[in-house]
């Protein structure tokens, strides 16, 4: 069976009209035929192997029942689709039109490897830190409440059924620095050591002593059963997925190499320990003071 190897916007394209098709109670025959086109076609539309038009998404769309600012997201997607890369930037666009394609991504990823140079990755992260991140990035309130929603649903998926393999490497600069204070430092690492202990998650830590590695910012890369690799780069204002297989071997072989001076999974764990009883004790240490 060929692998899927479209855009990754045709990608999330495809997931998002099969998704919004199931959720009206729909059949692709019965969807199909509302709108004047083959069911066969909308099949090779939701698997990505057909770019629909523009009109046949607006269509689609008015079926659905989507409007506003989602069929908005939805239609410009559609309009970018065939677009080489997928870069977004500014303060609201990576969310907006990223993170729905993100979580369809790592719903659908067979293996998903975070790496976390300085901040702990997304999906590991406990609500106190995740909210000290929202601090920090001055995201207002209502907006930093919602992002906090959306990224503890999105944790999920590590723990469903049948979940991805997951592995998270973590340099000791996201663990050392006191990201909320050292009281909710040490929660964070704690909930790493929690998280360690399920069958499908492993955490790899990359201490100082171990030295240095060709500097690469944080990523994302999800592999798939039925699709090829997509790599996501999270730059905070700045989002980009790259789907070519020169860029997504560029990762894979980035992580080969930081697994080589990375510590075990069982001295991930004792270093983390480590990590969070200095926490502890800076904490101590200030409240002393």
């Amino acid at each position: 069976m060929s692998r899927i190897e479209g855009t990754a916007r045709t990608r999330a394209l495809a997931a998002e009209l099969k998704d919004l098709r199931e959720q009206a109670g729909l059949t692709t025959r019965a969807a199909a035929a509302r709108v004047g086109f083959s069911s066969a076609g909308l099949n090779r539309s939701e698997l990505g192997k057909r770019l629909p038009s523009l009109e046949e998404v607006g269509a689609l769309l008015a079926v659905y029942s989507v409007v506003g600012k989602k069929r908005a997201r939805i239609l410009e997607l559609t309009r970018a689709a065939n677009t080489p890369g997928w870069w977004e930037s500014g303060e609201k666009r990576p969310l907006q039109l990223q993170l729905p394609a993100l979580i369809t991504f790592e719903s659908q990823a067979t293996r998903i490897v975070n790496f976390g140079p300085l901040l702990i990755p997304g999906l590991l992260q406990a609500h106190n830190y995740i909210r000290a991140v929202m601090d920090y990035a001055r995201i207002p309130e209502a907006d930093a409440e919602a992002r906090i929603a959306t990224r503890v649903r999105r944790q999920t998926v590590l723990t469903k059924g049948r979940g991805p393999s997951y592995l998270a490497i973590v340099d000791e600069a996201a663990l050392r620095r006191p990201i909320g204070g050292s009281l909710v430092m040490a929660d964070q690492i704690r909930k790493l050591i929690e998280m360690s202990e399920l069958p499908n998650v492993t955490i790899r830590a990359i201490p100082f002593r171990r030295g240095g590695y060709l500097p690469v910012g944080g990523f994302s890369l999800l592999n798939f059963s039925k699709a090829t690799p997509i790599v996501f780069l999270d730059q905070g204002s700045a989002g980009a997925f790259l789907h070519k297989p020169d860029d997504t071997s560029r990762y894979q072989s980035s992580t080969d190499t930081m697994l080589k001076i990375a510590l075990s999974a069982d001295e991930s764990v004792d270093f983390l320990a480590r990590m969070a009883t200095d926490h502890d004790r800076a904490r101590s240490s200030f409240s002393g003071s």
